[in-house]
């Protein structure tokens, strides 16, 4: 096998190695609760106007590297509009072919070889694989249950002023845990000054069950020190698409657009297009997507919690955090769900060393589908009783 000795070095993708393999599971109907994607269709609008699009002859050819002026402002109207945020639209937005590309790449982008770079623990996969890929080291930054937010003053003082970059994301993938503006202050208090950025993930942005979900870049300093992503692939169902954006601080957004410059050669145009229409037009979508997604939270715990079994109550997101029975740990758990009850989870341990007793279950099931996981789930309380 011919491969780089760093490549070789980095793990496997989690969902790069899962998604689409043939399942082994029980005698019932296999109830697939590891998806992390919404189950909703595309709004037909942006169908139509993405078909529209593919028409244009502007669109039949290689476009600007960094993007339509249409989709930039687009982008800056909608964070004006939702966070009260103001963006320069050539030097505060970077948009990329789906937000992964741009989480993975930043690292490359902005620290250099040996440099530190904080990853939330637990927090999603493939954080990990981009400050590999840089050289860069990886350092653990502890969240516990139940808020699953940062605690500075736990945090070594000598180990964050040695730390380039810092990685966030609320609503967290996966204990569904958010972060009120506050949160966000005092992470930036923490690092302000210093050479240390923060990188806010924000691809569940839309789904903000107890409250709307706030920017980083909403706080005082917030363009200085940081940037978002921000994915339409959750919000908008959209994420076959592979559309999202990077905004705020003007210095790592021009490295993410001078690295693009050398691995992409600008976004098909009928994407930008389509992914325009979808900003301006479907704010009231946005909040349908988090009410579908709170209602089944609602129900989902309830039913959890009637029978009585242990999980971190989700204020954000499409997943629910649920700890394992005394004795198993995450993939264990994973393999006995999928053998004795025909559910499909994802284990917590790809998340972070906190995640070892926990499974992330997604709730992008129709109602049939989420009843029946949760009278199987039920059924399996005697586990938690030993």
């Amino acid at each position: 096998m011919i491969i780089s000795n760093k490549l070789a070095d980095i793990p496997e993708s989690y969902f790069g190695k899962t998604m689409g393999r043939h399942i082994e599971h029980g005698p019932l109907p296999l109830i697939n609760m590891a998806v992390g994607i919404p189950d909703g269709q595309t709004p037909q609008g942006i169908i139509d106007h993405f078909a529209q699009a593919l028409q244009l002859p502007e669109n039949q050819k290689y476009g600007a590297f960094h993007g339509k002026d249409s989709f930039k402002q687009a982008i800056v109207d909608f964070y004006q509009r939702q966070y009260n945020v103001t963006l320069d639209k050539d030097d505060e937005v970077c948009i990329l072919y789906g937000t992964k590309n741009g989480l993975v790449a930043l690292p490359t982008c902005i620290v250099n070889p040996g440099d530190y770079v904080m990853l939330p623990d637990p927090g999603y996969t493939d954080y990990l694989a981009g400050v590999l890929l840089a050289d860069a080291k990886p350092i653990p930054l502890n969240l516990e249950p139940p808020h699953y937010l940062p605690d500075w003053s736990t945090v070594n003082r000598e180990t964050l002023l040695k730390t380039k970059l810092i990685y966030l994301t609320y609503p967290n993938n996966p204990t569904g845990s958010t972060a009120t503006q506050q949160v966000f202050d005092e992470a930036i208090d923490n690092i302000y000054g210093t050479n240390t950025k923060i990188v806010h993930d924000f691809a569940y942005g839309a789904f903000g069950f107890d409250a709307k979900n706030p920017s980083i870049l909403a706080s005082k300093h917030g363009k200085d020190v940081a940037i978002e992503i921000y994915s339409l692939s959750k919000g908008y169902n959209m994420s076959g698409f592979r559309v999202g954006f990077a905004v705020g601080n003007k210095d790592m957004i021009q490295a993410l657009k001078k690295y693009q410059t050398h691995t992409n050669a600008g976004m098909f145009g009928a994407l930008q297009d389509a992914a325009t229409y979808a900003l301006n037009h479907y704010d009231d979508f946005l909040i349908q997507q988090s009410d579908t997604f709170r209602q089944r939270r609602n129900y989902f715990e309830a039913q959890l919690a009637q029978a009585g079994l242990p999980y971190v109550h989700s204020k954000g997101g499409i997943y629910s955090w649920l700890h394992t029975p005394p004795g198993f740990d995450s993939e264990r758990f994973e393999q006995f769900l999928v053998t004795e009850k025909s559910i499909l989870v994802a284990p917590g341990i790809p998340f972070g060393n906190n995640g070892k007793h926990y499974v992330r279950i997604s709730l992008a099931l129709d109602e049939q589908q989420l009843s029946e996981a949760a009278q199987r789930l039920s059924d399996i309380a005697y586990l938690y009783q030993k």
